[in-house]
């Protein structure tokens, strides 16, 4: 099995998810009484958490792989093709 990069961001968000997921099959069991606009903000505050989350490791991500791998160095201008000394005239 390959494996593949982990992304936090995707776990929060599906963390939320699947505690709307809870909510909903426990208020359709009868487990307990739900009112409908609850799930709402989890979904949202969720959502939100979890870009935060992304975004955050996308910089920890992109600040690593600067300070690991060696900048390229401008190449110097090239020389004008009629100043140099081994052309014919």
């Amino acid at each position: 099995m390959l494996r593949h990069e982990f992304q936090p961001g995707r776990l929060v968000a599906g963390t939320f998810l699947a505690l709307a997921g809870v909510i909903y099959i426990g208020d359709a069991g009868d487990a307990w009484e739900t009112p409908w606009f609850v799930v709402i903000p989890i979904v949202i505050g969720g959502l939100c958490l979890a870009a935060a989350v992304a975004l955050t490791t996308r910089g920890i991500r992109r600040r690593r792989s600067s300070l690991t791998t060696p900048k390229a160095h401008p190449a110097s201008p090239d020389p004008a093709p009629n100043s140099s000394p081994d052309t014919r005239h």
